[in-house]
């Protein structure tokens, strides 16, 4: 089973501009949550505060709880240890180019330390199964590059490449964003997969990706979180004016 995430009084701010306010969110372990809301209402922001990668941008600062599971993602645990635990996907396909397929995949474990070839092999074979990349690319996993497959194929690689250190929980920020309507019904189909084995949050300005994809919804706006029910509850009757003026296409 997987562990879910609990989100108590959680603010975040850029140098003086506070970008979140009081967000309070309970994730269900195996489901895929979606987060939903117009360009800059901090959705984004949200999931990077999951995994401490808020941390990166200088001055930018989070106040309040995350736990993962029993982990408590903010009480002087190192980074490192917790994105072991928190995979990331990110808008864009971001493999490392130089790098083979192979070596895409097995980035993650080497920079932990794990040198055992045999499990290295059986690990990224899996990953890559995992991710419905395997059949695409186990005749060439050393002789390309991740940067030559497609945009769907990176995509999915980096996946695996996430999936290959085994968290137990999976971000997404509006993975299919850059895909063309084949490549993004591959991920769809992969999140229904995952979810089985992982917990997700996936950010999507695709509404009708929140729908098909995720059994919980939350919507954000100014960088409050409007509501958050379940997913055919926010699309068909929502609680607030404001989510459903967003999801009827009044405003955003």
């Amino acid at each position: 089973m997987g562990v879910g995430i609990t989100v108590e009084q959680l603010n975040a701010f850029y140098g003086k501009t506070q970008a979140l306010f009081d967000i309070n969110l309970n994730v269900l372990a195996n489901h895929a949550t979606a987060l939903i809301g117009p360009s800059g209402c901090g959705k984004s922001t949200f999931i990077r505060c999951l995994n401490r990668m808020h941390e990166t941008i200088p001055d930018a600062r989070v106040e309040g709880k995350v736990r993962i599971g029993e982990f408590a993602v903010y009480n002087g645990t190192s980074a490192t240890q917790l994105r072991r635990r928190v995979g990331m996907v990110f808008q864009k396909p971001n493999p490392f180019p130089t790098m083979s397929i192979y070596d895409n995949v097995a980035a993650g474990l080497k920079l932990n330390g794990f040198r055992n070839r045999k499990q290295l092999d059986e690990i990224v074979e899996k990953s890559l199964h995992s991710s419905a990349l395997w059949d695409e690319v186990k005749d060439s996993l050393h002789k390309k590059s991740g940067a030559s497959l497609s945009g769907g194929q990176q995509q999915r690689l980096c996946i695996a490449r996430a999936l290959a250190v085994q968290p137990e929980v999976l971000l997404m920020d509006e993975p299919c964003s850059a895909l063309d309507p084949i490549s993004t019904g591959k991920i769809e189909e992969l999140i229904f997969q995952l979810k089985e084995q992982y917990t997700i949050v996936i950010v999507t300005h695709n509404m009708q990706q929140a729908a098909r994809v995720a059994e919980f919804t939350g919507f954000f706006l100014l960088g409050k979180m409007i509501e958050f029910d379940k997913t055919e509850k926010v699309f068909t009757n929502p609680s607030d004016k404001r989510t459903e003026d967003y999801v009827t296409g009044r405003f955003g």
